[in-house]
């Protein structure tokens, strides 16, 4: 018996690091993401495989289930121990998951590089709550936790604007009516963005955030009823300007594209992965610049 199970990857557009603290954050899946399929077998506990996107293997482990679920073998001793977290959460959260006397054979594949950031651990946890049929947001807060926008886009298909000011966390799809997104273009900056070591320093700031929430509330809903190109790039300002504030880090435009005529905004975690550029100009630009991963928002958008 085969079960299939897939998860979108993601993208934030606004509100990143406050909406770890309830703000309202404007997120978009993207047409990358992950499988994962199980099959059912004879021998006892689950060995796992895990492919890129050319469909080689670059990671392999195996674990047993009985008495208990630990870690057999492995090619990467760390990812092990986090998968394994992940498949004990899931278990506390079900105890049928992953009992009786079946094994399995697990294969996940990414259709993206896993250094783009576009969500391999979020994706990866979503597939395995559908694999144990529990709550998604509740397994990741069990596990790697985080604010959870990335879980609703690895559920939506389109756009959507996330909070977990309440539990459980709301998100409301959303039809971005943008007529200038023949102009957006998502570009890699290079390098893989340490998530944790960015959360870490924003955890550790003192400001009070509570005016700086509003605000970005106020910003990504004007993002959501920008009607022209040109608003669009002055609310980018406004919100490298709250960011850069916050954060005590230099904009993006200004410390590596100053020379740039259209508008840049960073994404996720400041400093690596995609930023957004405005611009028509902006394949030649940042091809000539080093920069030659440049997805058009149409492309990238679900």
């Amino acid at each position: 018996m085969k079960k299939h199970f897939y998860s979108n990857g993601k993208l934030l557009l606004t509100s990143e690091y406050l909406v770890l603290d309830g703000a309202e954050a404007l997120a978009i899946p993207t047409v990358y993401g992950q499988d994962l399929m199980v099959s059912t077998t004879e021998k006892d506990g689950i060995n796992w495989t895990s492919k890129n996107e050319e469909g080689a293997v670059w990671f392999e482990a195996a674990f047993k289930i009985n008495p208990k679920l630990t870690i057999k073998s492995s090619t990467d001793q760390k990812i092990a121990e986090t998968l394994l977290d992940i498949l004990l959460s899931a278990k506390k959260l079900n105890e049928a998951f992953l009992s009786g006397s079946s094994g399995f054979e697990v294969v996940t594949t990414m259709n993206f590089p896993r250094e783009w950031g576009l969500g391999t651990s979020s994706t990866l946890i979503n597939n395995c709550a559908q694999w144990a049929e529990v709550n998604a947001f509740k397994l990741l807060e069990k596990s790697f936790r985080g604010s959870g926008y990335d879980i609703a886009c690895a559920q939506s298909d389109v756009p959507l604007v996330y909070s977990n000011s309440q539990q459980p966390p709301k998100f409301q799809k959303l039809n971005l009516n943008w007529n200038f997104t023949e102009e957006l273009y998502f570009v890699y900056l290079n390098k893989k963005q340490d998530s944790k070591k960015a959360i870490a320093h924003y955890n550790a700031l003192s400001e009070n955030k509570e005016a700086l929430i509003q605000d970005a509330n106020k910003l990504t809903e004007a993002f959501i009823n920008c009607a022209t190109l040109s608003q669009f790039e002055s609310l980018i300002e406004r919100h490298e300007n709250l960011l850069s504030g916050l954060l005590k880090i230099p904009k993006i435009k200004e410390s590596l594209f100053s020379d740039y005529n259209g508008s840049v905004k960073s994404l996720g975690a400041w400093g690596g992965d995609f930023i957004l550029a405005t611009g028509k100009q902006a394949p030649l630009y940042f091809e000539e610049k080093g920069y030659t991963t440049i997805i058009p928002f149409k492309k990238m958008l679900k």
